[in-house]
């Protein structure tokens, strides 16, 4: 008796275990911060969109006076937690990177080899674009 109540028990328990695992999907995407220029100021100029290991990456600049004011990146691997996570970790470096070399000559984020480098090669279609 006393066996069969252990049984029970551990049973239950894994039931209960197993139902509140909560899987990848069941997550939100990661939003992604990039820089911001306030509406009517400078001119945009789309990247191509290029498609990477880990999905596609496009990036949009904003330009005023010659200068890279405002990075926007509205296309980035995402819709699983790993791609959700390394989009929210890169992404930012990536921008803050642009804005300061005010060019494509950027390195790649560690762990986001793939992103990074779409991220380089959509920027430069921007930047050639804009005529900068």
């Amino acid at each position: 008796m006393r066996r069969i109540s252990l049984w029970g028990l551990s049973t239950l328990a894994a039931l209960v275990f197993l139902f509140s695992y909560r899987t990848s999907t069941g997550g939100t995407a990661a939003e992604v911060t990039v820089a911001a220029t306030p509406a009517g100021e400078g001119q945009t100029f789309t990247g191509a969109t290029v498609g990477t290991q880990e999905g596609d990456v496009q990036v949009v600049i904003t330009v005023d006076g010659g200068k890279i004011t405002s990075v926007a990146v509205p296309v980035h691997p995402t819709g699983s937690r790993k791609h959700d996570e390394i989009s929210a970790r890169a992404i930012p470096e990536l921008v803050e990177a642009t804005l300061a070399a005010q060019s494509a000559d950027i390195d790649s984020v560690s762990g986001a080899t793939y992103t990074s480098g779409g991220y380089r090669e959509s920027l430069q279609s921007a930047i050639d674009a804009a005529g900068l």
